[in-house]
């Protein structure tokens, strides 16, 4: 009897886990209550459990340095949303998106871009999948060699605004791009029924702030992370160490490494996630009808500066220069290799070593098909199809 007892006793005890079990795994987090949802979902293809933003950074990364950035699910969220919103330009033609396309690294194609009326910009769309993560990348680095600890990127071409929700405020109010006030924009935001919602569970309160729209658009911009090339597989297999031959690449793509290593990472960086440089002149031209830096400053030393962009996804985001004036990646190979202009700010990396001239890099064909097949290890896949950075609206 006493058997059959504790028999019992432990049948009961295992029905009772795995009842706990099974309630473990079918746990949801659910984010709005059914009214806020049924808001929600009228317009927007939004689950109603956690999107999870988080970003995580390789170890490869972690030992230069970098600290991913903490993300706010609710603010990412309503970025996201926010991001691909038609609403936020003046006549409702255009969103952050229809520059920033997600497929092609959130870049655009064309060496212009399309503003809310149809002008176009003067400059081409910076890549915003360009970087490991925006935040790790552009303030990371503890220097021990790898890259000074003030070098810290900016945005835009001319790297006029010093932060992502400052570069947001600029695009949205400028006259040719979206040509929207940000306080006519609050209240526009503020009559829709799913921004009341978002901007609740971002912010605690229905009110709709300018400053709370370009810190949403921040922390979704500030998730985007690309660490899952080719390139990113070869290094961890490395332990970081980017002049060894990776593994996984092919013979052509360990030589174009190298050659990149020896020519271009003094001002891009051999390891993709902290830039080495930040403003150069590359020789495009003798004459700049847009003077880049040089037009902000006024100094005429900065005419023909711009940014040093970062390259992952390379092979992603043509046309390529401040102007897209190169189609390709064998253009602008073609450039480096033999096309540079000598202006007189042309940056001493640049230079032949008597400084007098311009540096002929003199490849081969070979060569520079191994550098191109290298900077297409450079390509994210995960990024580019992510559902987390995907169009919200039906």
């Amino acid at each position: 009897m006493k058997t059959r007892t504790i028999l019992a006793l432990l049948l009961m005890l295992s029905v009772a886990l795995v009842s706990c079990v099974k309630d473990t795994v079918d746990v949801k987090y659910t984010t709005y209550t059914d009214e806020e949802y049924q808001a929600i979902a009228a317009v927007l293809d939004l689950p109603n459990d956690r999107v999870d933003y988080d970003v995580a950074l390789p170890q490869h990364m972690l030992d230069l340095g970098m600290v991913p950035p903490e993300i706010n699910n609710a603010k990412a969220t309503l970025g996201r949303v926010l991001f691909y919103d038609n609403k936020l330009s003046r006549n409702e033609k255009v969103s952050c998106a229809s520059c920033h396309h997600q497929e092609l690294a959130f870049s655009d194609n064309k060496p212009f871009s399309e503003g809310f009326n149809g002008e176009l910009t003067f400059r081409n769309s910076l890549a915003l999948g360009s970087v490991a993560n925006f935040k790790s990348s552009y303030e990371g680095g503890v220097g021990n060699g790898i890259a000074p600890p003030s070098q810290q990127q900016f945005f835009f071409w001319d790297e006029r605004a010093h932060s992502i929700a400052e570069q947001s405020t600029m695009t949205i109010q400028d006259d040719i791009e979206m040509g929207m006030d940000l306080h006519e924009l609050s209240g526009r935001l503020a009559q829709e029924p799913h921004y009341k919602v978002l901007f609740n569970k971002a912010y605690d309160t229905d009110a709709v702030k300018p400053h709370m729209i370009t810190d949403a658009l921040q922390e979704f911009i500030n998730s985007i992370v690309s660490t899952k090339s080719r390139f990113d597989d070869g290094l961890a297999a490395s332990h970081g160490d980017v002049n060894r031959d990776f593994s996984n690449f092919t013979q052509q793509e360990n030589l174009g490494k190298t050659i990149f290593i020896h020519h271009c990472s003094s001002c891009h960086g051999a390891n993709m996630s902290i830039s080495q440089e930040k403003l150069a002149n590359n020789g495009l031209d003798m004459e700049y009808t847009d003077r880049g830096v040089g037009k902000i400053t006024g100094n005429s030393a900065d005419n023909g500066k711009f940014k040093v962009p970062f390259l992952r996804n390379i092979a992603l985001t043509a046309p390529y220069m401040h102007d897209g004036r190169f189609a390709t990646l064998e253009e602008v190979v073609d450039h480096y290799n033999s096309g540079l202009q000598n202006h007189p700010n042309l940056d001493h990396r640049l230079k032949a070593p008597n400084g007098d001239s311009p540096k002929r890099l003199n490849l081969s064909n070979e060569e520079k098909a191994a550098l191109v097949a290298f900077l297409n290890t450079l390509t994210d896949e995960e990024l580019v199809t992510a559902s987390r950075f995907e169009n919200p609206f039906k």
